[in-house]
């Protein structure tokens, strides 16, 4: 039997009309679960009312059909069946004029099929009775939308953050009380806030989200499932390039829907190739620097005057243009680079990088657009280090230590001196550097440099040939280390 078509009205937990003084309304029969709810009232008094209920509704009669030797048969469990096939939230029965009081027979058929009876008093009207369901109606239609435009309030709020796409997710997970998530469109989770969920749940929300990427002709723009009691959602995002909303939340709330939809709108703009205006200023930015401007010139028209430089790798397959974009929106930032298996995003220093899913990240310390070249190489090396470590995340340090008590020159002109036998060798400076930060560990450096530790050892040992030098001692590694950190 096909489910009943519930109609489309805001639903009235039975327990609110039960709690209406004025309708003195008492539940005689069937389950007293807070979660029951009703969407109508009908007054009916055929004695098969299956045909003319929509589903959900409150069902009133003073039992003008029933036979006088119902009691003795089947009547009323036939009777009550019919309204639970139908989809009958609950069964009120008037008393008066017909009854004066509930046939025996019509409480156990209600307990049997638990179907909620709510005995009607004489002084209350069916009409009342409506008009009760309605104003309460009225009540839940009014919370709904002052819910929904709140929610739409505080989602377009934290679209104007510094880091729009996690404050996004992050009002979203509060709105619905669960979690919400941003697949990118290999299908990893980029993005995610809000409640935490199991690995079953997380797993069927990721499937849900392939449902709704685009595939061609034909493929839903939204979705919906449960999983292990969990309400799962996902919506296609429109920038056309495979992002994917989804959403997890322990209950489905009548605007959830429409919250969700605000949200999905919102991230695409933000996950979409321009944004607003900062798409001409970029433009901007990157022509008069190629017309010779020094980067100190161009910087305020991206909006920020310290920055980071983020270097990453996915931990699975080389990335694409779609990832790297999707990482960029991750982090707060459409300045993006792909090139080779690393993506570089400069990052404001205001919005600090976090650890992303399926990613490997360093970052530098943060410089102002003159110090941008010195911190590319800072975040290449910690995510050499990171990858090495396998860390998540790995941060460029900025203690002060005691190269500062010498000036910058005379540690320059020493690291020069020092260093000059390997300084026509990028290869061996660079292992050697690596090595060192690695605490002399052969695989570790092998790792972060993409070689064999064969390979680590053999420059190693010409670095320490060259050098006419101990590598073993530590006093020696101190002192190289010194001269390898200086421009």
């Amino acid at each position: 039997m096909p489910d009943p078509a519930v109609p489309p009205t805001p639903p009235v937990p039975l327990a609110a009309l039960l709690a209406r003084e004025d309708l003195a309304l008492q539940q005689i029969a069937g389950p007293s679960d807070p979660d029951i709810v009703i969407h109508w009232a009908h007054t009916s008094e055929m004695a098969d009312p299956y045909p003319y209920l929509l589903g959900g509704e409150l069902l009133l009669t003073a039992g003008v059909h029933i036979p006088e030797a119902a009691g003795s048969g089947t009547y009323f469990d036939d009777y009550v069946s019919r309204i639970v096939a139908a989809g009958g939230a609950a069964l009120g029965f008037g008393l008066a004029p017909v009854h004066d009081t509930v046939p025996r027979a019509l409480v156990a058929a209600c307990d049997a099929h638990e179907l909620p009876l709510i005995e009607v008093p004489p002084q209350t009207t069916f009409s009342g009775v409506a008009r009760a369901v309605w104003q309460l109606m009225a009540q839940a239609r009014l919370a709904e939308l002052r819910r929904v435009t709140e929610a739409q309030q505080s989602l377009a709020s934290a679209a104007s953050r510094p880091d729009p796409v996690p404050s996004v997710l992050r009002q979203l997970g509060q709105r619905v009380a669960g979690r919400a998530a941003l697949y990118g469109p290999e299908g990893v989770e980029i993005a995610s806030a809000g409640r935490a969920v199991t690995a079953h749940v997380s797993e069927a929300l990721a499937e849900l989200a392939e449902v709704v990427r685009p595939s061609g002709p034909g493929t839903p723009t939204s979705a919906t499932d449960t999983a292990a009691g969990t309400h799962l959602a996902a919506y296609a995002l429109g920038t056309g390039k495979g992002f994917v909303l989804g959403v997890a939340a322990p209950r489905r709330e009548p605007g959830d829907h429409t919250i969700a939809s605000v949200a999905a709108v919102l991230l695409s703009l933000l996950t979409g190739e321009h944004q607003s205006g900062s798409g001409a200023a970029r433009s901007s930015a990157l022509v008069r620097l190629l017309l010779g401007a020094p980067p100190a010139d161009v910087a305020a028209l991206l909006g920020a005057e310290r920055w980071l430089v983020v270097h990453a790798r996915p931990d699975t397959q080389d990335p694409g243009p779609m990832a790297a974009s999707a990482l960029g929106a991750a982090l707060g930032s459409p300045l993006v680079d792909l090139a080779d298996d690393v993506v570089r995003v400069l990052v404001p220093a205001d919005r600090e990088p976090a650890a992303q899913p399926g990613w490997t990240l360093g970052v530098s310390a943060a410089v102002a657009p003159s110090g941008w070249p010195s911190a590319d190489t800072q975040a290449a090396r910690a995510l050499a280090r990171a990858r090495a470590t396998r860390s998540a995340l790995v941060r460029h340090g900025e203690r002060a230590g005691l190269a500062d008590l010498l000036s910058a020159d005379e540690a320059a002109a020493h690291a020069r001196t020092l260093l000059a036998p390997i300084a026509d060798t990028p290869a061996l400076t660079e292992t050697l550097r690596t090595w060192l930060s690695l605490h002399g560990s052969w695989d570790r450096t092998a790792v972060a440099m993409s070689v064999h530790r064969n390979t680590v050892r053999g420059r190693i040992a010409r670095c320490a040939t060259l050098l006419d030098t101990d590598l073993d001692d530590p006093d020696v590694r101190m002192e190289l280390w010194f001269a390898l950190r200086q421009p």
